[in-house]
């Protein structure tokens, strides 16, 4: 028996080792979660679990309240706030506070049921289209929020087009249904219109107007009824009277989810409808495909149909895993994969009194804790993530890891820039980067006194690393500081950041027109430079012929060729410099000098100081000195010979032209034709698209200054327009001569 009790006895003791080992580690992690309670650091979400939204929308479409209104639902406040009272979760900084509207993109988070969403409030005008874009570049989703009273907007048009460039799943809002004049049916018409039959509502509103209560949900065939003062509703049957319509849209639901799978569409042949499970497979495919945008309802004021919208994205919309690779700059991808190697994309960066830089950036791929150092792409330098943040607004909270397909926070990064991508070392692969839009709008600023100037220029510098859309230039040639932004009020608010944040004044004044000049007819001139005081002296005389250069163009009549430089000018166009010289009339040596001193004048020309170009020179003829011929001499001499040659060959000033498009409603095109005339147009042609008017022209860029603010007030703000350089073209006398005047007038006061 001695063995069996032995064994028994060895038994007992490894199970009571064996338990001891389960209790020490289930203390273990208990006591690891209790720490990250704690410390306040939640565990990091699953890629799957992820929605990454953007909400976009005209101004006063609601999209901040609406933005509230989600994260109350969801329990990350506890009481909504409100734009007219100045305590929104987005719109937290003092500008957005003062004004009442969205400038800046905000990011927040809610949680619901199993996932996290991600929420990014953009600016509705499109003044701000860098923070649009940006939004949009790291957005997996987009809720496009459409106003019930003004329906599918400029705005709207706008936002669309960055929606199709970036591929984004897109879901409707309809907002602001309990306004007096709301009109469900018409937005809904106008959405169908513009963005096609894909535009399918899962919603509509049992009534509209101020007693707004009840809302038709035909995917779930139930109608929500809300209590007075908002919140979660009531479930009901659909009533008989909207039966018919709610069942035909359920139907059109059906098949759009059936459509996008074999095996669903089977299906549905088979049994002529899908269960719950079939069709939310059905729509999460149909949405990540674009093959579907529905459409939602909701009072975000008054707190009706958010948990809805909620409820869908957590259901519906697509985790950062499920849409596609993200494309390099070399033209690969990257996948969006937890366990891969990490790839960190900064999209927007900010910077904070008493902070700092603040960066914000998406995981595209694996996972990134807190004093991970990562290496920037571009610098080839490492840049440590000393704390990582999720936030809401200006709040923020400490987190001990995000995956991929998160967003997040952090501050304090030494060199990285919206744009830049960071990896692990050895790291060379970019995320191909944000391309924003060319500026359409540009003002020169002037300091109090030229002690402020360097302050000046650089927090402009300082405001245009964080606003890519924003360009600061300092023209050497117009001796002018410009700006260049998307529109007036863009110029605005930075001018009003300067004079706030860095309390520097500043005034915007007209830029000066960066013209060009050149020649309509062949010149000739001699010109000796003779300069004797005592000793060596200078002597030089340059025999000049000047013409109009075009590609192709015959050589110079009666002159022998020796040497043809052809240059490409920094400016535009070309100089093409011939020596001419037969006999050794100047010594070749010379040369060099000669084309330097045409150069000169090339830089600064006669009539307005511009810069010249499409000139031939040819130097034909010529004396020089043995004693006091030098280099300057010859210089000197062709500058002036280059000079009167070109104010005898009818010289021609050239102006700048940009092609603009104005996207405008037909009620103001007659206004904005109009005014475009006024300003010099070319009128080059006229389009539809969608329910709004195209007008094409080309206009000089002199006429262009505050349009901008001009078009807003004509059209009440629902126009927008971009602009692009086309090529210079010749002023009319009346405008050459007066800008000559100018010039004179201004280098005699010199």
């Amino acid at each position: 028996h001695y063995p069996l009790r032995r064994q028994r006895q060895m038994c007992i003791r490894d199970s009571i080792t064996h338990q001891a080992t389960v209790q020490n580690i289930t203390l273990l992690f208990l006591g690891l979660l209790l720490f990250l309670q704690r410390l306040n650091l939640p565990m990091a979400y699953d890629t799957k679990n992820i929605r990454n939204v953007v909400l976009l929308g005209h101004p006063g479409c609601g999209k901040t309240t609406f933005a509230e209104t989600m994260l109350f639902e969801s329990g990350a406040i506890k009481r909504r706030g409100r734009v007219e009272d100045q305590n929104t979760i987005s719109d937290y900084t003092f500008i957005e506070m003062e004004r009442e509207n969205s400038i800046f993109s905000s990011l927040m988070h809610a949680k619901w049921r199993d996932c996290k969403i991600n929420i990014i409030d953009t600016p509705g005008f499109d003044d701000f289209i860098g923070e649009v874009i940006s939004s949009l570049k790291v957005a997996d989703t987009a809720l496009m929020v459409l106003n019930a009273r003004g329906g599918v907007e400029v705005g709207t048009e706008l936002m669309w087009e960055y929606i199709e460039k970036f591929k984004t799943p897109t879901m409707f809002v309809v907002n602001q249904l309990d306004h007096d004049k709301a009109d469900y049916d018409t937005t809904l018409e106008q959405a169908k219109q513009r963005f096609g039959n894909k535009v399918i509502p899962v919603q509509f509103p049992l009534h509209t107007g101020i007693g707004l209560n009840s809302i038709v949900d035909c995917l779930r065939m139930i109608m929500y009824v809300f209590p007075d003062g908002g919140g979660k509703p009531e479930k009901q049957p659909i009533p008989d009277s909207v039966m018919e319509r709610a069942q035909e849209i359920h139907n059109q639901l059906v098949e759009a989810a059936a459509e996008n799978e074999e095996g669903l569409m089977e299906k549905f042949f088979e049994e002529g409808n899908l269960n719950e499970s079939d069709l939310a497979k059905g729509l999460t495919i149909a949405l990540a495909n674009q093959s579907i945008y529905p459409v939602f309802c909701c009072s975000a004021t008054r707190n009706m149909g958010s948990g809805r919208i909620m409820g869908f994205i957590n259901d519906i919309a697509p985790s950062p895993a499920d849409r596609p690779a993200a494309m390099l700059e070399d033209g690969g991808t990257i996948a969006c994969d937890p366990n891969g190697e990490p790839a960190v994309f900064i999209y927007k960066t900010m910077s904070e009194p008493r902070v700092g830089t603040v960066s914000y950036f998406k995981i595209y791929s694996g996972k990134l804790s807190g004093g991970t150092e990562l290496h920037n792409a571009r610098t080839r330098n490492g840049e440590r993530f000393g704390q990582l943040y999720e936030v809401n607004g200006k709040s923020r909270n400490a987190i001990d890891g995000l995956s991929a397909g998160d967003i997040g926070v952090t501050v304090k990064l030494k060199e990285a820039l919206t744009n830049d991508t960071l990896g692990g070392k050895g790291m060379t692969k970019r995320i191909d980067p944000i391309h924003f839009p060319e500026p359409r709008i540009r003002t020169a600023v002037n300091p109090p006194s030229k002690a402020d100037m360097e302050k000046l220029v650089k927090a402009l510098h300082q405001i245009a690393a964080e606003d890519p859309t924003l360009i600061v230039e300092q023209s050497a040639i117009l001796k002018q500081t410009i700006i260049h932004g998307q529109g007036q009020l863009h110029l605005d608010i930075t001018k009003y950041r300067i004079e706030k944040v860095n309390n520097i004044s500043m005034e915007f004044v007209r830029p000066k027109i960066s013209y060009r000049e050149t020649i309509t007819k062949e010149a000739s001139n001699v010109y000796r430079h003779k300069k004797q005081s005592g000793g060596s002296g200078q002597f030089g005389e340059v025999h000049m012929r000047i013409e109009p250069y075009h590609e192709g163009m015959a050589p110079p009549a009666g002159l022998n060729v020796r040497k043809t430089e052809e240059e490409e000018l920094p400016w535009g166009g070309k100089l093409v410099f011939l020596w001419c010289i037969v006999g050794g009339s100047i010594d070749a040596k010379y040369s060099n000098a000669i084309k330097k001193g045409v150069m000169s004048k090339m830089e600064e020309g006669p009539l307005t100081g511009s810069y010249c170009q499409d000139i031939r020179v040819s130097i034909y003829d010529g004396k020089m000195h043995p004693v006091d011929s030098n280099d300057m001499a010859f210089m000197l001499a062709a500058t002036n010979a280059f000079k009167n040659s070109f104010t005898e060959a009818r010289p021609q000033l050239q102006e700048p032209i940009y092609e603009v498009e104005v996207l405008c409603s037909g009620d103001v095109l007659g206004d904005v034709m109009g005014d475009l005339q006024t300003r010099r147009a070319m009128i080059m042609g006229m389009d539809a698209e969608g329910h709004y008017q195209k007008i094409k022209a080309k206009v000089p860029i002199a006429e262009m200054y505050q349009y901008s603010s001009t078009l807003r007030s004509i059209t009440q703000g629902r126009a927008k327009f971009t602009r692009k350089f086309s090529e210079y073209m010749a002023v009319t006398p009346d405008i050459q001569k007066e800008l000559v005047n100018a010039y004179q007038a201004e280098l005699q006061e010199a």
